[in-house]
């Protein structure tokens, strides 16, 4: 069943041009330079502090570290992060 939901899945991204991440719910990254981090498709926020932001996924986490970390902005699907990032990492769940 899931084999299928995955082709199908990818003839729909190539016949209508859709997003991948948005048909695969994937979280979409937006890094400008080490200053800002705008997160899209996210579960919920698990974790933050001034040094360390980690977000839940549909299919495990992402843990940004730094530091002088603010949320600018959360939504219930966006989150913009300000401060000093040094690491992106995707943890597999």
């Amino acid at each position: 069943m899931k084999k299928w939901q995955q082709q199908i899945r990818s003839i729909l991204i190539h016949s209508f041009a859709l997003p991948s991440d948005v048909i695969l719910e994937l979280p979409r990254i937006t890094v400008i330079g080490q200053i800002h981090a705008y997160i899209e498709n996210y579960d919920g926020l698990t974790a933050f502090s001034d040094t360390e932001l980690i977000l839940k996924m549909k299919k495990g986490s992402v843990k940004i570290t730094g530091e002088s970390f603010v949320l600018k902005m959360m939504l219930p699907e966006e989150i913009l992060l300000e401060g000093t990032i040094t690491d992106v990492k995707f943890i597999p769940g």
